[in-house]
């Protein structure tokens, strides 16, 4: 769902903007507007412009650089970060501008710690400097522990390497630059996960918060229908006698009305939770609306402009855009 790539997306700005950028392009093969209209908020509110390179086919996770080449590659010489919209992590991109500097060399890219790295491919590296020796795909004995974290700063010389063609930046293009000695990577700190499937979003969002609680606490809110971690935007109304959280993200402009039980769950923009709803483990997706009473649980993820009837309850229904729910659905199941 395009609302989970779009939480990661606004986190990520954010975080650029502090480090002193003032253009993101965004890669889109699909429906460029939705994007555009959701982050023109962030355009007036950080003052950063934001446009889309858009595909006319598939062209993998390099081919789009080749795309947008005129836009990254402004002349000046100066490095720009190439980021995974799926990925969420504390983003430390000062010190990661710092380590591009001071090797010197035309990439760097983030990794991070896994437990098992028998699932990935792992990046080998020379702990000392940083410099990456190969990939080795889902090794079958020990090579190491640290995978590409989806986070990159590049010189604008990695863009002569790459063809306006389907490409793989971490199967073509990094072990061509990590053979010419000229890839670094840098250990993230902290906390990383990828959010594109939702239980891993709704682990994202709760690492996330907690993060947020350690670094600018005042973000959160606070008061007595609060439990725990939780984000709610300045536009959203929350009613009387509600009871919010733990680890609870509410967009702009929802309305949420009295009596309403809210845990580890995302509320989208334009979100109407009538009187007395609970809703956990859940994505609720943007301009949606969940009736009085209703009970929304398990993983249940709710598209675009789903309405929920009232008293009906959803066992981890998957429900497609623009649908309206009349009766329970009772175990996990799509609602096309």
């Amino acid at each position: 769902m395009a609302g989970r790539i779009k939480m990661a997306n606004s986190v990520q700005i954010e975080a650029l903007k502090e480090v002193g950028v003032t253009e993101v392009v965004l890669a889109i093969n699909y429906r460029p507007e939705v994007m555009i209209n959701f982050l023109k908020d962030f355009e007036d509110k950080l003052g950063i412009t934001i446009t889309c390179s858009q595909e006319t086919e598939p062209l993998g996770t390099a081919g789009p650089l080749a795309l947008a080449r005129d836009k990254l590659a402004d002349g000046s010489g100066e490095p720009f970060f190439v980021l995974n919209s799926d990925v969420i992590s504390e983003y430390p991109f000062a010190e990661l501008i710092e380590f591009h500097k001071s090797h010197g060399g035309e990439a760097t890219i983030m990794v991070t710690k896994v437990d098992e790295p028998s699932k990935y491919g792992v990046v080998v590296m020379e702990e000392a400097t940083g410099r990456v020796e190969r990939f080795v795909e889902k090794p079958k004995i020990f090579v190491g522990n640290k995978i590409n974290a989806g986070i990159y700063l590049l010189n604008p010389s990695v863009l002569d390497r790459i063809e306006l063609r389907p490409t793989s930046i971490e199967k073509e293009v990094f072990p061509q630059i990590a053979a010419d000695q000229q890839l670094h990577a840098m250990v993230l700190p902290g906390f990383w996960m990828d959010v594109g499937q939702p239980r891993d979003y709704i682990t994202g969002l709760r690492l996330y918060l907690d993060s947020l609680r350690k670094k600018s606490a005042v973000k959160l809110s606070t008061g007595a229908h609060v439990v725990g971690n939780v984000l709610v935007h300045e536009s959203a109304k929350i009613g009387e006698g509600c009871l919010i959280g733990p680890d609870v993200a509410i967009g702009p402009g929802c309305v949420v009305e009295d009596g309403v039980r809210l845990s580890r769950c995302t509320v989208m923009r334009g979100v109407r939770i009538k009187k007395h709803a609970c809703i956990s483990n859940s994505i609720i997706g943007w301009h949606s609306t969940v009736g009085q009473w209703a009970r929304i649980e398990n993983m249940t993820i709710l598209g675009e402009d789903v309405h929920v009837c009232d008293e009906v309850y959803s066992n981890g229904g998957v429900v497609l855009p623009h649908k309206e729910i009349k009766s329970s659905i009772l175990k996990p199941e799509i609602v096309m």
